[in-house]
């Protein structure tokens, strides 16, 4: 690979990284507030505001395992759950910290928004070590056996698997440690997957479209050809 596209290719990748992070990290912080969805009045979704950034996570797995690789998808990984320690951090050390007199927001609406955080990060870092690795691996394992075919095949069967898991165990841990009731934890759990699953079909246009420029810009010939560098 010459230099310049090394450095597209370079570019292209902390880009995907970054959107990576952001989504998992954003996702964490705002998960507390639900709300219902009801499109076009055939079912009633009771999601976390916190799953709409989240699938996006699974697309760039799957979009960087196919392009460039399993080891460079679980640096990606291994990136969100640094960066999700270190926010989680952060957190900590800001709800020790007393709020001034004159502060905006005070002790008790800070902890009320970012009281059960620690909790939930520690339940959305255990389902996300899960989910993506298997992710990853399921993504791997299918496009050995289909020889580098089928994408759209590889991209929503690794993604349905490790989804439900990623959404089983989150809800699981977090009702375990009463964060959410029990009574809701059937609802949360058809909801969750279901908007999952239904996200994942809908990528997979953006997956082919993504993957056949790269493929053609970095000129990778032959089903699963992956960059090297």
């Amino acid at each position: 690979m010459d230099p310049k596209k090394k450095a597209v290719a370079e570019n292209i990748y902390l880009i995907l990284a970054a959107l990576f992070v952001a989504s998992l990290v954003t996702g964490n912080l705002i998960f507390q507030k639900f709300f219902t969805w009801n499109p076009f009045g055939i079912f009633e979704f009771q999601l976390s505001v916190g799953i709409i950034p989240y699938p996006v996570t699974f697309l760039v797995t799957d979009i960087i395992s196919e392009v460039y690789g399993r080891k460079r998808a679980n640096r990606v990984v291994l990136a969100g759950l640094f960066a999700s320690i270190f926010m989680l951090t952060i957190i900590v050390v800001s709800s020790l910290a007393p709020a001034t007199d004159w502060s905006p927001v005070g002790d008790v609406e800070f902890q009320s928004v970012f009281g059960f955080t620690f909790i939930a990060v520690a339940a959305s870092l255990t389902a996300y070590l899960l989910a993506q690795f298997l992710d990853v691996q399921i993504f791997h394992f299918w496009k050995r056996v289909t020889k580098g075919k089928h994408l759209w095949f590889r991209n929503n069967a690794s993604t349905f698997a490790s989804q439900f898991v990623d959404t089983f165990t989150v809800l699981f841990l977090l009702c375990s440690f009463e964060v959410i009731e029990w009574n809701y934890f059937w609802a949360l759990l058809g909801s969750g997957f279901l908007f999952k699953v239904l996200f994942a079909l809908a990528d997979t246009p953006i997956i082919y479209l993504v993957v056949w420029w790269m493929r053609k810009y970095f000129n990778l010939k032959g089903h699963g050809a992956e960059l090297e560098f």
